[in-house]
């Protein structure tokens, strides 16, 4: 497989402190669970069924703070399924991840756990491998976009101390979402199109903001067909006629991007027959302690008593669009209200980085922003392409990234912004890469920059460690943080952002308070 390839040292660098990362998550996490008190907050937290064993009290001790708030609902998903109405939130690639990986290569410690801790343990070590692997994905695409090595292994390495990091690590869908996004990013770049959607359609189907990932799709079609309309006169008589042309990219562009809605559809489908639908008698299926629990916190059940929830008589019947508004009050400026300013101090870095990012760009690069990215360059004439974050190539990865900041700050619960770009833009990385190896010194090297095989950083590193591979390539965001006391500030604002966020994520976050 090219992402564990063994020919690039950076990438093999990239797997191990990703490996490292994750195991100090693990035991920092238990640490904390075990030294603090659980918070008692007003979450869901269904009834164990059945009781648990001794192994299962153990594991819980263990790996519990990984099973916190909406980690709830993915596991009890995979476990009983869609039973209550509000779990419809969560889309189903994860908890049938879990459930598969629960009933199958964890099956032999069945005597010893029970179906709920078995499906833990999976979401802990899924979680586990698709984070490293969402690294590798980033670093192979920052290669490609970025043309820049260096960036895109100080990227990658800044992945695996991601702020959003307790979401990589718990129950929740960020890790196989942020895999899926990267590697079709990836093989999108490389011209694998129909790899690509396939791989967006599979995030489709674990997070609903996958759907705006067929932007680009849609915009690698409408370049492509832009470029080749600006082409020589002697190179156009070499193309198809003009009609043929805007057919193939219409009905390619169409297609791929039904494959990428297709689960989201389905899904959706699925909850208006299982809660629209005749279910008479479905409530005496489930234990009585789920049932008591419904009528406690007012959780609508699947055909209870026969009544219909009020979406199934809309014309469009979103089940998701409903829960967001309803159970979570999600929708434009319904966060901004004065008792809301701390969580908007929780997502105040991330929006600074997100726009700051955005406006480096668009300073750099004002004519291509102009013209949408559509105005064939003289670099790509003469096929020179461009190098670094503010390259032609990272356009489109700005917007979406934009349009997600904008569309999570006015619409969403503000601090979730963190996860969110976290997991699904490599931007937020990108930038802070670009902006520790433009402005700190300590990664600076002499000599010109080599955009396509090394940068600042690289090029100093290799000759430190021997290019021929004799000895370990230094690690550059390791030597930063021994060398904390001597970065700029800037760099400490980064690096400290990242960290912080790393930390008091796992410390408030699995006991139960609140966090991004």
């Amino acid at each position: 497989m090219e992402l564990v390839s063994r020919q690039d040292p950076h990438l093999r660098e990239v797997l191990w402190f990703g490996v490292r990362c994750r195991a100090l998550t693990l035991l920092l996490q238990a640490l904390f669970n075990l030294l603090l008190p659980d918070h008692t907050a007003d979450a869901f937290s269904p009834p164990r069924l059945p009781e648990p064993g001794l192994w299962d009290l153990l594991l819980e001790r263990l790996l519990g703070g990984l099973s916190r708030w909406d980690a709830e609902h993915f596991l009890f998903i995979a476990e009983r399924g869609y039973l209550y109405e509000h779990n419809c939130a969560f889309l189903p690639l994860y908890p049938l991840s879990l459930r598969a990986a629960a009933e199958g290569a964890l099956w032999p410690l069945q005597p010893l756990l029970r179906l709920r801790s078995r499906l833990l343990l999976s979401a802990v070590l899924l979680n586990s491998l698709f984070s490293i692997l969402a690294a590798a994905a980033l670093y192979k695409l920052g290669c490609v976009v970025l043309q820049r090595r260096g960036v895109a292994f100080l990227a990658a390495l800044l992945f695996s101390v991601s702020p959003a990091n307790v979401f990589m690590a718990a129950a929740y869908s960020e890790s196989v979402f942020a895999f899926l996004v990267f590697s079709a990013m990836w093989q999108l770049e490389k011209g694998q199109s129909w790899l690509g959607g396939l791989l967006f359609s599979l995030a489709s189907g674990a997070r609903a903001n996958g759907l705006i990932n067929a932007g680009f799709l849609l915009y690698a079609r409408g370049k492509c067909f832009a470029l080749q309309l600006q082409v020589g006169s002697g190179s156009l008589r070499k193309l198809p006629p003009l009609w043929k042309q805007l057919l193939s990219v219409t009905s390619s562009a169409v297609l791929m991007c039904a494959g990428i809605f297709l689960p989201f559809a389905l899904f959706q489908y699925y909850a208006y027959v299982r809660f629209c639908g005749p279910g008479a008698g479905l409530e005496q299926t489930v234990p009585r302690p789920l049932l008591q629990l419904a009528l406690d916190k007012g959780y609508r059940l699947a055909g209870r008593n026969g009544v219909k929830p009020p979406w199934c008589s809309w014309r469009f019947p979103v089940v998701y669009s409903y829960i967001q508004d309803t159970y979570w009050n999600v929708g434009f400026l319904r966060y901004f209200e004065l008792r809301q300013i701390p969580n908007f101090l929780l997502a105040l870095p991330v929006t600074l980085l997100g726009l700051w990012a955005a406006w480096t760009y668009l300073i750099a690069n004002p004519r291509h922003c102009l013209t949408l990215g559509l105005e064939r360059r003289k670099s790509e004439e003469e096929g020179k392409p461009e190098a670094g974050f503010c390259c032609p190539a990272v356009f489109v990865y700005v917007v979406h990234a934009t349009v997600s900041l904008v569309v999570g700050f006015f619409c969403m619960h503000v601090q979730v912004l963190t996860r969110f770009l976290g997991s699904c833009s490599p931007i937020l990385y990108w930038f802070s890469a670009h902006l520790l190896q433009e402005y700190e010194p300590l990664l600076w090297s002499e000599g010109t920059d080599n955009q396509t095989t090394a940068s600042h950083s690289e090029k100093s590193l290799l000759d430190k460690n021997g290019s021929s591979g004799k000895g370990m390539l230094e690690n550059p965001l390791v030597r930063l943080l021994i060398n904390f006391r001597l970065i700029t500030p800037l760099s400490k604002c980064i690096l400290g952002f990242f960290l912080s966020y790393w930390l008091l994520g796992l410390i408030l976050h699995c006991n139960f308070l609140p966090w991004t």
